[in-house]
């Protein structure tokens, strides 16, 4: 194991509070250190959330986020929406994604209110900011506009018959089809038709192969497999070559958008001076000189060790590794820092599996004070030590639709709290 030098951060994560935490501290001239695995942002739709659901209880869906977030914050006792301020909220939403423009990752969307888009089962999900790849698909959505669905022998996740069956009461000029890819047959996967679509020449046999079948549509939709670095430029080629307006539908996780997004931080970061230890899992933690931390990273022959003056934990729930769950309850391992949940075992579940209320252990996680600082016995763990993300108690990201903003605004305050 080798002793490393002193950062003035450490990131605990690689999801979206993981990510989101780097490069706003790195921004701000901090040296930073980052460890994490694989995490929810691999998985992700692509969409980043700010409020869509609230109450859950009612499946009530919001199509003004902002209203939704007073809500909640309302109605919500300790929801974290409620230590972000709305400005802190929206920078952080919008240095993010200017940030993914920069590495070739377009979002847009409204200031003030949700956007519609197409799910891969055809449903309607209602999100704050969408790829730029998919923004032709929100326009057909709301103008109903001659559109045809596009998928591919060989892909499963993604079928553009089940989608306009299930669209078509009300969208009446959907049409789907179902074409060879141009690169490949038998099974295949998003990652791979994304890589060979970096090809001009299979783009052009795709436009050849869709515009045989096109008749008269306006807009033509794809499962989001075009391109991975640069799907803007993929998506901009087809138009060219066939005169329609071309979109992107997510596919079902693990979609092309989750490594979209992990290849503009894996690019990005670096540059901005961010020490990155990929698939590591920070193993230990200790207190170091003065008010310093100390992280034992990785194992065997690549082990680090790795000394900041704060850290931020950004290690999600159960997918991220940030808490774990026995017959006696959930636990934080990192730190062993008390963990917000129902007293027994019993009160996790309720009558239905799959009730839209979810359970009371989807409010799990660890408490904070007004600095986004862990608290244990009701005082912080340690005066330097910051959580952002899924890993925050009294709030259900799944279930309110507000994953990616809530980590994204955490992140936010807590390097801001950090530096203040």
């Amino acid at each position: 194991m080798t002793r490393d030098t002193v950062y003035d951060v450490m990131v605990i994560g690689a999801g979206f509070a993981g990510m989101a935490a780097s490069l706003f501290a790195s921004s701000r001239g901090l040296s930073v250190a980052q460890a994490g695995t694989t995490g929810g942002i691999d998985f992700s739709t692509g969409f980043i959330d700010l409020m869509g659901v609230h109450p859950v209880s009612e499946q009530r869906r919001r199509m003004r986020p902002w209203k939704a977030v007073e809500a909640v914050v309302r109605d919500c006792p300790g929801h974290p929406y409620g230590l972000v301020e709305r400005d802190e909220l929206a920078a952080s939403i919008n240095e993010f994604t200017a940030f993914l423009a920069e590495q070739g990752l377009e979002y847009v969307g409204h200031d003030d209110r949700n956007t519609c888009v197409l799910t891969p089962a055809g449903t309607v999900k209602r999100t704050y900011r969408v790829p730029r790849t998919a923004w032709n698909g929100v326009v057909a959505l709301e103008q109903k506009a001659p559109t045809l669905i596009v998928d591919f022998h060989g892909l499963k996740g993604f079928s553009a018959k089940q989608l306009m069956q299930t669209r078509k009461d009300s969208w009446p000029q959907l049409e789907a089809v179902r074409v060879e890819f141009p690169a490949g047959r038998g099974e295949l996967y998003p990652e791979h038709m994304a890589w060979a679509l970096a090809d001009p020449a299979n783009r052009v046999r795709l436009a050849e192969t869709v515009m045989a079948r096109a008749g008269g549509a306006e807009y033509v939709g794809f499962p989001a497999v075009l391109g991975l670095n640069d799907p803007l430029k993929v998506v901009t080629h087809l138009e060219e070559l066939t005169g329609k307006k071309i979109f992107e539908i997510p596919t079902m996780p693990p979609s092309i958008a989750g490594p979209r997004l992990r290849g503009a931080f894996d690019r990005g970061l670096p540059a901005k001076g961010v020490r990155t230890l990929s698939q590591k899992m920070v193993l230990k933690a200790s207190a170091a000189d003065g008010d310093m931390l100390r992280f034992e990273v990785g194992t065997g022959a690549a082990a680090v060790t790795v000394t900041a003056k704060a850290a931020i934990l950004a290690t999600g729930r159960f997918f991220g590794k940030g808490l774990r769950a026995n017959r006696q309850g959930m636990t934080e391992p990192l730190f062993n820092i008390p963990v917000v949940q129902p007293r027994t075992r019993d009160e996790w579940h309720g009558p239905d599996f799959f009730g839209p209320q979810g359970h009371p252990a989807n409010m799990a996680g660890i408490e904070v004070d007004s600095r986004l600082r862990p608290l244990g016995d009701g005082a912080p763990v340690h005066r330097n030590l910051f959580a952002a993300g899924a890993i925050l108690a009294h709030q259900d990201w799944m279930r309110m639709k507000c994953g990616a903003g809530l980590a994204i605004a955490t992140a936010f305050k807590a390097v801001k709290e950090l530096t203040g």
